[in-house]
């Protein structure tokens, strides 16, 4: 890959993978960090990346840097210790997109990524399999016991009222 194939690389794909990423850890800061990783990576093996099979490689990549930082987050344990009179109390908010997130939530990591990279980026089995190291069938299987878990919850009518 030459440095004018990897810019274009980059701005083909880059909100794609930040849209990816962003959704699966739902903070800004740490998706950015994750992305940027991802290109930097990329950037430092173009020469082994072949131009035609470039989006899969910056999907696989950036998957694989953001499993290790829900690892890297996982082993952070801050503490509670918060005045009485500065905690903030989470007021229900009724609208589809957050029913949504929470159900998406619920969800284990690689679920999720499942489910937004098939439902929400329009990957086939086969470019999933090759982003997150699954098999097709793999991949088919966990995707429809991730999308019975959405409709169990999402037809309970306490979830979404």
């Amino acid at each position: 890959m030459t440095e004018k194939e990897y810019n274009q690389c980059v701005a083909e794909y880059a909100d794609n993978v930040y849209r990816f990423i962003l959704k699966n850890l739902r903070h800004e800061e740490d998706a950015r960090d994750v992305v940027q990783a991802a290109f930097e990576k990329m950037w430092r093996s173009r020469a082994d990346v072949d131009n035609t099979k470039c989006k899969s490689y910056l999907f696989t990549v950036a998957y694989n840097q953001m499993i290790d930082h829900l690892r890297k987050a996982k082993r952070v344990q801050l503490r509670d210790e918060f005045k009485e009179e500065t905690q903030v109390y989470d007021k229900p908010v009724y609208n589809t997109r957050k029913i949504l997130e929470e159900a998406l939530s619920r969800l284990s990591e690689t679920q999720r990524s499942l489910v937004l990279l098939k439902d929400y980026e329009g990957y086939s089995y086969e470019e999933i399999g090759q982003i997150t190291g699954l098999n097709e069938s793999q991949v088919k299987v966990y995707l429809h016991r991730a999308r019975i878990q959405l409709k169990n919850y999402l037809v309970k009518p306490e979830n979404v009222i």
